[in-house]
């Protein structure tokens, strides 16, 4: 198998893919090889700080993400599945060049991956409260609302579908997310990100944050 071509390798903030505060990068590594893939920016405090304050603010009540509608929302997450099956070929080498498992089972990992995203498309507009029947003239409900910025961090051992158990149903749920994926297989968390862009997610809604 001919060694995919990486296409990412910064930091992605507010739909933005930067460069780290500080400058800083580390090698992201082959372990079939123990080569060096790539140089990758590394993240700290700093740009925790910054992809926050981009969620925060695709969170605030008004914004694009907090208006949209639910069935809308799950739209974009079906979409999402959509593309990693355009791109089922090019992610399934790229997980095996970096995370070093067998290519079958990095199509397997994508299976699962897609079922996740189509699953909580789903959702998305069934999130709702009940009415509850209470004694008195009262009336009792009950209103789910999104909690606001998730932070998350995934392991190594299956890093497509990890962050699509998360970000889908965060997503799904009207959150928004800043992700750390592990610092061994950054390469698909960032590769999903630009996916992200493709489908029209609003700025500051994902957030991928390298680094250990």
């Amino acid at each position: 198998m001919a060694a995919p071509q990486v296409k990412y390798t910064k930091l992605f903030i507010n739909n933005e893919f930067v460069d780290s505060i500080s400058g800083k990068t580390f090698g992201t590594i082959n372990p079939a090889t123990e080569e060096v893939i790539c140089q990758v920016s590394e993240g700290d405090k700093e740009d925790v700080n910054v992809a926050v304050k981009a969620a925060r603010e695709a969170f605030k009540l008004g914004s694009v993400w907090r208006t949209m509608d639910a069935s809308k929302r799950g739209q974009m997450l079906a979409k999402m599945a959509d593309l990693i099956e355009r791109d089922y070929e090019y992610l399934a080498a790229l997980e095996t060049l970096d995370n070093g498992k067998p290519l079958a089972c990095s199509k397997g990992d994508l299976d699962h991956a897609i079922t996740i995203w189509r699953y909580f498309s789903g959702w998305a507009d069934k999130i709702h409260g009940d009415t509850l029947p209470i004694d008195g003239s009262f009336i009792s409900f009950t209103r789910k609302e999104p909690v606001g910025v998730c932070g998350q961090i995934t392991p190594w051992n299956y890093p497509i579908p990890m962050l699509s158990w998360k970000w889908a149903t965060a997503l799904a749920a009207g959150c928004t997310v800043v992700l750390k994926p592990a610092e061994q297989t950054p390469l698909t968390a960032l590769y999903m990100a630009a996916l992200s862009l493709e489908v029209g997610f609003p700025p500051g809604v994902i957030n991928v944050i390298n680094g250990h």
